[in-house]
């Protein structure tokens, strides 16, 4: 009887552990599909799908299509740690992300050992909407561009 009882209780347990971490995984609100708006004809697209990743990360693939119709793809992961992490498909590109606020995260992107991007990746107050500034450096740190994207939510 105490050693039923016992399995019975680990089996709760485990199912509160596996129930816990689904929500936890679910509660980002960036998880989901993001286009790119943009005045470029088709096949011109730019498509980022956010999942979650490990214990409270997660994994960002860029799907791209050019005006010629050449398609790419590269992703990274991230824990929101700072640290950096290669980048699938860009050979010699790291990427770190931290977060700033509940909506608003820092990404560093190096490039053959060289941070030359800093993006200001903010979510909007509905969830649906993603503000990306993007802060171009050189060599010596200076900023050389700033850019503007937004990506809104189709999943």
């Amino acid at each position: 009887m105490c050693r039923r009882n016992l399995k019975i209780s680990l089996l709760a347990l485990v199912a509160l552990v596996i129930t816990a971490a689904s929500a936890s995984a679910q509660s980002n609100p960036r998880f989901g599909v993001w286009q790119m708006q943009s005045d470029a004809p088709p096949p011109s697209k730019n498509i980022m799908t956010y999942e979650p990743y490990g214990n409270g990360g997660m994994e960002i693939t860029v799907a791209s299509t050019n005006a010629g119709g050449q398609d790419n793809e590269w992703g990274y992961v991230t824990m929101f740690d700072g640290v950096f992490r290669a980048v699938r498909g860009q050979e010699g590109s790291e990427t770190a992300v931290e977060i700033i606020d509940d909506r608003s995260t820092r990404i560093l992107n190096k490039r053959n050992g060289r941070v030359s991007q800093v993006i200001i990746n903010t979510l909007s107050e509905d969830g649906d909407r993603i503000d990306n500034e993007y802060v171009r450096l050189d060599e010596n740190g200076k900023i050389t561009r700033v850019t503007h994207a937004i990506y809104n939510r189709i999943r």
